[in-house]
């Protein structure tokens, strides 16, 4: 028998914790704090990973008595820290004007540019791929938590529909109607840039 066997499972951990040995919790948190730092450098900004981290793994503490111990642990893991970013863009959302002028130089330039050159094929050459994710990011911040978030999983991470329903908990049609909808006042924002 090797050293990995003799390691606990995530459930007989979530077991001790739940038991009153709170510090079994800890071996959780250093399991899984490489993926849920990667699924929160993917969509927060970044100064504040290190915060939304620590709000994800307060939340699974909180959640443990709701798991099973069926399934993935790392899929439930997962799903409450996009569910936890989600919740950070909600909040962002409630709180947020964005004006155009918030742009840098630089940026509004650059969409000036894009603007005068009608071509679709202008716009691709002229825009560089940092500068269109700012804007894209910038066009985001436009958006409710839950189109965002869908549009995110959907179309940047490339997730199924079944994927991100089950990451976000929604129905499977949710997601396909959401994204839908969703993909399309993200392209009537960005045209509304365009005609300016």
């Amino acid at each position: 028998m090797g050293k990995e066997s003799l390691k606990p499972t995530d459930a007989e951990i979530v077991s001790q914790v739940l038991k009153g040995s709170v510090n079994a919790f800890e071996s959780l948190l250093i399991r899984h704090k490489d993926l849920v730092l990667k699924i929160a450098k993917k969509h927060v900004p970044y100064d504040d990973v290190e915060e939304t981290t620590q709000e994800v793994f307060v939340r699974i503490y909180q959640s443990l008595p709701t798991y099973k111990g069926k399934g993935d642990f790392k899929q439930w893991v997962s799903s409450i820290s996009v569910r936890t970013c989600y919740d950070y863009w909600r909040k962002a959302y409630r709180s947020r004007e964005v004006p155009i002028s918030s742009l840098t130089e630089r940026h509004q330039g650059w969409l000036e540019q894009v603007i005068s050159e009608e071509s679709e094929h202008a716009l691709e050459e002229k825009a560089s791929q940092k500068e269109a994710r700012e804007v894209l990011d910038w066009a985001l911040g436009k958006l409710s938590a839950e189109d965002r978030t869908v549009l995110e999983l959907v179309y940047l991470e490339g997730l199924s529909v079944k994927e991100a329903a089950d990451a976000l908990g929604w129905s499977v049609a949710n997601v396909k109607v959401r994204s839908f909808r969703s993909r399309r006042k993200l392209k009537k924002l960005l045209q509304g840039l365009i005609k300016g």
